[in-house]
Formats: structure tokens, C-alpha cells, sequence
């Protein structure tokens, strides 16, 4: 019996030993020591030279397959399918991220791409590059960081996420079930590489360039809305177009608006950008209705870079869209209403720049930080420690990620890495009754009111994706709830913790700063 016992005993420190080496392999730091603490201060304004690129990331190849009761879910039991194409016996599929887990792709409506900017002032050289994904993690960026050509002197890498919910899943957490990640690790490969190539092409063909910065604050605000208190949107359209000195032609145009791209909704199972893929198309091509040109385009790469989506910024199949020059009012979860949500974006913004401000000289100024953010979640830790959520810890519970600020001629930039509730951005942080920490705001005063220059621009999900970022005086997890719920509001779950907004408000704040 005493032998049994010693066995068994052997057996559980054994179970625990490989347990914990397990979760120390998934969870170890991927880039040990790596930090960034990056200060350049404007100087002499001088000539500006801009590049912009594009790559393909849609994946190809993959297994389609036979929804057999139409709930955009993959299961058996269901009498669901695959079409084996490459006949291996196996479902070789693309998981589709956002919403539910077990959503396989069933096809491509248009392109996924990487889309990269580089601004050169003479002095210093900063490159911004958008995906068409819900996320990108701060440890892929970093991978991708590492891999461009040193000798094209880029001073600072931004790379952010459109966060459409009609992309492949590359961060873990929509595969098959709860317990397997939606990683393709090859797919993942070749979207760093691609990214890479985006914004090595954007620096190679970095060229004499004017900018003309435009904004409209409010024509945009029946296109979104905001399904929690308080109501607070992020519904600006503020853009930056590169014209090329030599040829008068657009080099590219920088797109900012905060939405989420989910316009389709969790029952579409095609492969999309969402609205974001209309939006560029008719801002490149122009829009032509019933063989009439309604707007000319204007031409090269148009890049579209999401704002505060947080709270939640969203267009619900309910919500209504009105065909900006039929006037039909869509609704539902369609492409129809996708397109013409990009149609109408395109409009007000083609509209705007027509009075835009040019510049022909400018000075770059950059501040950027690593910070560390805590794992509360504990839905995320258990992710972590499975290796559905393939993160690295820099220290116990603690992830690094980023934030930066930059400014160029009139503007200035904020890059955060999540889903930044626009009440924290735009001002307007309320301390409700059964909030559960019962204090007063503290991300106040609103970042915006902290940016000088006159165009503002914001850029979430920049450098990392780490959830919703709220307001501490507004989580709410506990009973009483608050605005008067009989429930817990959604956001929380898919929040790192109630830290994270006051430690990326306050890093922020210092980086304005700094800016300034």
C-alpha cells in the first residue's frame, strides 16, 4: 500500500512538473530584453519624400465546405462537411475570427491586404502598415519588426489591424472549439513576410511629396453606432493624401474612421475586409452609377486605419444604412450594405479633401514606449498557458505591448494597442451607479484635448490587440450593474483587466507630453 501511495504521489509531481514546463514554454518571453523607449524632437522643417505599397495576405488553398443547417458553425453532429480539395483526409480550413469559435471560411469576397506608408523628412523616416486582421499580437510585431532591411534607416515600425471579423484568426482564440487555436502557424509566416515586403517597397519607393490633410467630424455619424452607455462615438473622418511633386498624381491617402468592420455580421462566412474594402475601392477608382461618374478617384494605395472602437462601435444588422445616391435604406447583414456604407465614407471624404490643406515642408517628431499590461482576464491566462492565446509574459501576468505618438506638419498621431472606448479618446467618461470600483474618471482630460495640432488623429489596435480598453470608472462586473442592467455589460470579458485603460491613458499622456 505504501509502495502505491509513493507511486501515485511520483506520478502527480510528475503531472505537475511537466505542467508547469509546459505553461513556462507557452507563456516564456519571445523577445527577451526587447524594449522601445523612442524620442525624436522636431527640427528644421524640410522637403518630404512618401511611399506607399500593398501585398495580397488572402489565404489560398484552403478546404471549403456543406453548412448543412445554415448557423455558420462547423460541427459534425450537425451533418456539416468539407470538400476535400487537396484530397490529404483532412479539414484544412481557415478559421475565421470574431464572434464564435468553429466558423470556417467558405470562400473570398475580395482581397485581405497589407498596406504600408512611409514618411521620410530627411531627418528620420516612420512607416505605418494596416492589415486586413481582427488583431496582430505585439510578439508577431516585434518578429515582423526584426525582419526589415536594416539599411532602409526606418526609424519607427507601426504596424496595426483593421479588426474586421471576416479575416483569419491570428491570434488564437477562434479555432475549431474553445481548447484549439485558429492559428495557421505557415499562414502567420507568410503575413509577416508580406507585411515585411509592404513596407520595405512603401521605403524603396519613398518619393517628393506634398500632403494635403482634410477632416469632416460629423457627416459620417449615421454610418456607426454605439451599443453601450454612454453614447460616445469616434465618428470623425480625418485623412492625410500624398501627392507626388514630380507628377501631380496621388502617391496614397491615409483613411482614419472608428467603426468595427462587421457589417456582415457572425453569419458571413466569406473571407472580407467588410466596409473597409469599399471604402478604399471607391476613394482609388471614384464611383460611376448607372454609367455616370458621381466622384472621381484618386488613384494610388488608399490606406485604412481604424479609430476607437471600443464601447461598442459597431453597424448591427438592424442598423440602417441609406445608399448615398439612391437614398434605399439597407439593412440586414449584406454586402449590399457593406458597399454602401464604403461608398458613403468615400463620398465625405473625396468631398472634404477638396479643401484640404497642402504642406510642402514638414518635421517628423516621434515618441513611443513599451509598456507592461496585466492579465486579470482569467479566461486569457488559461488561453496563454494552453497555447491558444500565444502570448509571452514579461514578468508574472504581464504582457508587453505598446504605445506611441507622433506628429507631422498640422497633425499628430496616437497609436494604442486595443479597442479604446471613445469616451477616454473624445471626452465624456461618466462614473455610473454600480460601476464596481466607485470612483470618479480617471482618464480625463480626454486624449484629444491632450493632442495640440489641429488634425487629431487616433489609430487603435496599433502595435498589439489586448481587448477592450475601458474606462475604470465604468467596469462593471459586479452586481449592482450599471445604467440600470439586470446583467453585466459586454466588454469586460474580452478586456485584459480594469488596469489596463489607466496604464495606457497615463503612458499616453506622457507621451503627448513629451510631444508637445
Amino acid at each position: 500500500m505504501k509502495k502505491i501511495v509513493i507511486r501515485v504521489g511520483i506520478g502527480l509531481l510528475a503531472l505537475i512538473g511537466i505542467g508547469v514546463i509546459y505553461g513556462y514554454s507557452q507563456l516564456k518571453d519571445r523577445h527577451p530584453g526587447y524594449e522601445v523607449d523612442l524620442k525624436i524632437t522636431s527640427g528644421e522643417e524640410n522637403d518630404l519624400r512618401v511611399g506607399f505599397a500593398k501585398r495580397d495576405i488572402t489565404p489560398t488553398g484552403f478546404d471549403t465546405w456543406n453548412d448543412a443547417n445554415n448557423d455558420s458553425r462547423y460541427r459534425k453532429k450537425d451533418g456539416d462537411s468539407f470538400n476535400d480539395l487537396n484530397g490529404n483526409g483532412k479539414f484544412d480550413a481557415v478559421w475565421m475570427a470574431g464572434f464564435h469559435q468553429g466558423r470556417p471560411a467558405n470562400g473570398v469576397n475580395d482581397p485581405l491586404w497589407a498596406r504600408a506608408m512611409v514618411v521620410d523628412d530627411g531627418q528620420h523616416k516612420v512607416a505605418l502598415c494596416v492589415i486586413d486582421m481582427m488583431g496582430f499580437g505585439h510578439d508577431d510585431v516585434v518578429t515582423a519588426r526584426k525582419r526589415i532591411d536594416t539599411s532602409l534607416g526606418l526609424d519607427y515600425v507601426i504596424i496595426a489591424s483593421t479588426h474586421v471579423h471576416s479575416s483569419p484568426d491570428l491570434m488564437g482564440l477562434w479555432g475549431p472549439n474553445p481548447f484549439k487555436s485558429g492559428i495557421d502557424p505557415d499562414y502567420l509566416e507568410s503575413v509577416i513576410d508580406q507585411i515585411v515586403d509592404a513596407i520595405e517597397e512603401a521605403a524603396r519607393k519613398a518619393e517628393p511629396a506634398e500632403l494635403k490633410f482634410a477632416e469632416d467630424l460629423s457627416s459620417a455619424i449615421p454610418l456607426v453606432g454605439d451599443s453601450r452607455p454612454p453614447k460616445v462615438l469616434d465618428a470623425g473622418i480625418r485623412l492625410m493624401q500624398a501627392i507626388s511633386k514630380e507628377t501631380g498624381k496621388t502617391i496614397g491617402t491615409l483613411l482614419n474612421w472608428g467603426n468595427h468592420p462587421e457589417t456582415l455580421w457572425s453569419g458571413n462566412v466569406l473571407l472580407t475586409s467588410d466596409f473597409p474594402h469599399y471604402y478604399r475601392k471607391f476613394v482609388e477608382e471614384g464611383i460611376t452609377y448607372n454609367d455616370s461618374l458621381v466622384a472621381e478617384g484618386l488613384g494610388g494605395v488608399a490606406l485604412f486605419a481604424n479609430g476607437a472602437v471600443g464601447g461598442l462601435m459597431t453597424t448591427r444588422p438592424p442598423d440602417t444604412i441609406a445608399h448615398p445616391i439612391t437614398e434605399a435604406i439597407l439593412t440586414g447583414a449584406t454586402f449590399e450594405k457593406a458597399e454602401a456604407q464604403g461608398m458613403a465614407l468615400a463620398l465625405i471624404s473625396l468631398k472634404a479633401l477638396e479643401k484640404g490643406e497642402m504642406i510642402s515642408k514638414a518635421s517628423l517628431a516621434v515618441r513611443a514606449k513599451t509598456i507592461a499590461l496585466k492579465v486579470e482576464n482569467k479566461l486569457f491566462r488559461l488561453a496563454g498557458f494552453l497555447g491558444i492565446f500565444k502570448r509571452g509574459y514579461v514578468k508574472r501576468k504581464h504582457l508587453r505591448s505598446e504605445v506611441a505618438a507622433w506628429s507631422l506638419g498640422p497633425a499628430s498621431f496616437v497609436h494604442v494597442p486595443g479597442e479604446l472606448y471613445p469616451e477616454i479618446l473624445n471626452g465624456g467618461v461618466e462614473a455610473p451607479e454600480g460601476g464596481d470600483f466607485g470612483l470618479a474618471p480617471q482618464e480625463v482630460p480626454a486624449i484629444r484635448d491632450l493632442m495640440k495640432h489641429r488634425y487629431k488623429f487616433f489609430v487603435g489596435l496599433s502595435n498589439d490587440e489586448v481587448g477592450y480598453i475601458i474606462p475604470k470608472s465604468q467596469w462593471d462586473t459586479k452586481s449592482p450593474y450599471t445604467y440600470g442592467r439586470d446583467k453585466a455589460p459586454y466588454g469586460e470579458v474580452n478586456s485584459l483587466g480594469p488596469e489596463t485603460s489607466t496604464v495606457i491613458y497615463n503612458s499616453v499622456k506622457e507621451l503627448l507630453e513629451d510631444l508637445n
